[in-house]
């Protein structure tokens, strides 16, 4: 249990870093790619608001605070403008869900050493207290019932990456939920970037245990060569669905869940107090829900992609199973 924890807290530095820096660039890419006519609707909205002395309210606003990415921070009484910064061209300028992954990242890397460096000087026969206690309930249950299960052998090598995605998913989901907070696993540059992580374990692993040319047989599917030109293309396909598949997965029941709550809460800006008593019952109920589907989107891209990580380790000793 100390080795996981100290493995992980070395690892969380490592991918942490590499995560932050690589959906920095995703955010770059998407912010630069932006027509630049696209800055001409909040002109017009504040021309417009000049003119009839008040502001003028949109229903957007009230449905996309938490999911949509801004260069403003919004906090009880004042507005933080994040700053505006370019490199080579690219438009790296820092965003509200930049903001957020980087107080996950500090959260995490705060408790996780704090917890582990506690771990150091415990005896044997001491049991841990308070968070340690809680945070070592989810260790023990990746380690073993996810990652052990599902990997099989080896499987000591892709625990500390598996415990890192999932905290890092479950924080940035809880702090989705607080007031003024924002979920930066609803962008999706943030679980296109996971999702790439786990693809690149996924073939590390499946190279390490089949080695490169059994990583390419796979593409062929077992079959005779002149099927070859058919199954090549359908598992190479196969490759980037899995991907694919976790990214979405993520990316929609965290948007969609969001959109749910702030839609029922809408109703009450736009219906008065007719259906306010109404909603705000089912946006209570939406909400105490949400937060069971922070853990288990958590919990469901962890498990898959440790099923992905075991699948793709264990494809030459399926292959000579079935041989013999």
């Amino acid at each position: 249990m100390i080795s996981a924890l100290t493995t992980a807290r070395r690892s969380a530095f490592l991918f942490l870093a590499v995560f932050l820096f690589s959906s920095q660039i995703l955010f770059a890419a998407q912010e630069t790619a932006k027509p630049h006519g696209s800055e001409t609707a909040p002109q017009h909205e504040d021309a417009h608001t000049a003119e009839h002395g008040q502001a003028v309210h949109n229903d957007d606003d009230y449905v996309a605070h938490h999911i949509n990415d801004a260069n403003t921070i919004e906090l009880p009484f004042v507005e933080i403008h994040l700053p505006h910064l370019e490199l080579f061209g690219f438009d790296i300028s820092i965003t509200r869900h930049v903001v957020m992954m980087w107080l996950v990242a500090l959260v995490l890397l705060v408790v996780l050493i704090s917890i582990g460096n506690a771990y150091k000087t415990m005896n044997a026969s001491e049991a841990p207290k308070g968070l340690g206690n809680l945070v070592e309930v989810f260790v023990d249950f990746i380690r073993l019932d996810i990652a052990k299960s599902n990997i099989g052998h080896g499987y000591e090598r892709f625990v500390p990456y598996l415990l890192t995605t999932f905290f890092f998913i479950l924080l940035c989901n809880l702090l989705g939920l607080i007031p003024y907070g924002s979920t930066a696993t609803s962008n999706i540059n943030v679980t296109f970037t996971l999702a790439v992580f786990t693809f690149f374990v996924t073939q590390f692993a499946s190279v390490r245990a089949n080695g490169v040319g059994g990583w390419l047989a796979h593409l062929t599917g077992g079959t005779p060569w002149p099927m070859w030109p058919i199954m090549i293309p359908v598992e190479i396909i196969g490759l980037f669905t899995k991907p694919f598949a976790l990214m979405i997965r993520l990316f929609a029941n965290m948007t969609a869940g969001h959109i749910i709550i702030l839609s029922l809460i809408g109703l009450i800006f736009t219906m008065k107090l007719v259906i306010a008593p109404v909603s705000v019952a089912f946006s209570l109920f939406i909400y105490i829900l949400e937060l069971a589907v922070a853990f288990i989107q958590a919990y469901i891209f962890t498990l898959l992609s440790s099923i992905f990580i075991g699948l793709a380790a264990s494809h030459e000793d399926d292959s000579h199973a079935a041989a013999h």
